[in-house]
């Protein structure tokens, strides 16, 4: 029988705890069994002799952590989106990063249109006015707001989540769909989604309902902000299922107290989980702590694949989806 030591995983957030089962045959696995997050000094403690890490989307890994976990090798996060990760970092010590997309496409598509939905029906205004116990009798204009079928849907990124959803607009609600990218799609993708790529300024001030999907990094940092929001109709409404900062939440505050724009919808803040505490003094605006993804089987599918990530990477495998696969094969 073998005496070799299994490799040592940490993983950093709570989860499934039937799904972290499956790392026990190939590795020494201490887990996070609470709720919270470690602060970064907590979590490189903890790392110290690990080969690899299973991450939530929050966790920070940086040069200052690689610097102080040398024998860490593998990066999972259960997070489609990354920019908590210094990936270049990590390629250049050999640590693989993965992540988790395509299996909350859908989840996340669903979610977003909810929200947008609610933003444009005034669904969270009203429910607070009847909970208050204020409504005393019906009128013609009551929290009347503006139609989703038949408007113009913006998306500002058209990744796989965004198709989702301008696929949820043009097939089921005959909405127009306008898009901006970096690159447009190919006719034969836009052509069954009935979307049509524009310009940023041509999007913001065309769309009913603006919907933004696209990943955060330093060149998208508050990309709507207050000339952006300026732009836009005064009947529109804005979605950010996105990430946090690439909407500057204190404009947007600004702009749904001043009426420039209907309303909003936001699952993501900067600095979460503190928000801008001017968001909390608006009516106008439906607000979700960073759910888009949470339904029980995404949420045990992405789980699932930073979990088949680890193992295939730490025990000579293919990983599913690596970030920078340039790293795989280096000694």
């Amino acid at each position: 029988m073998s005496t070799e030591k299994k490799p040592k995983v940490l993983v950093a957030r709570k989860t499934f705890p039937d799904i972290v089962e499956r790392l026990r045959p190939h590795f020494e696995v201490e887990t996070n069994d609470s709720e919270d997050g470690w602060p970064q000094a907590e979590l490189i403690r903890r790392l110290q002799g690990k080969a690899g890490v299973y991450i939530a989307g929050g966790e920070k890994i940086d040069q200052i952590l690689l610097d102080a976990c040398p024998a860490l090798k593998v990066i999972s996060t259960m997070a489609v989106g990354y920019n908590n990760i210094d990936v270049p970092a990590c390629t250049a010590r050999g640590v693989l990063v993965t992540n988790a997309p395509d299996v909350l496409t859908e989840t996340t598509a669903d979610f977003g249109f909810a929200l947008m939905m609610a933003a444009a029906r005034r669904i969270a205004e009203s429910e607070h006015f009847l909970r208050r116990g204020e409504w005393k009798q019906w009128s013609v204009t009551m929290f009347a707001g503006s139609d989703v079928h038949g408007a113009t849907l913006g998306i500002l990124g058209m990744g796989r989540i965004g198709q989702a959803i301008a696929k949820r607009g043009a097939l089921g609600f005959g909405m127009q769909v306008i898009y901006h990218n970096r690159s447009r799609l190919p006719a034969e993708q836009e052509a069954p989604l009935n979307a049509r790529w524009v310009e940023k300024e041509e999007l913001l001030r065309q769309a009913d309902h603006l919907v933004l999907v696209l990943p955060y990094s330093p060149a998208v940092h508050h990309i709507i902000g207050a000339r952006e929001l300026a732009l836009m109709k005064p009947t529109a409404t804005l979605t950010n299922i996105a990430r946090g900062g690439i909407v500057d939440d204190a404009a947007l505050a600004q702009a749904l107290a001043a009426g420039t724009i209907a309303a909003a919808g936001l699952d993501v803040y900067e600095g979460e989980p503190a928000l801008n505490p001017a968001l909390l003094t608006v009516p106008n605006i439906v607000l979700t702590p960073h759910i888009a993804s949470a339904s029980i089987p995404t949420r045990r599918a992405m789980s699932g694949l930073a979990v088949d990530n680890l193992i295939a990477a730490l025990t000579g495998g293919k990983p599913p989806t690596p970030l920078n696969p340039e790293v795989l094969g280096r000694s």
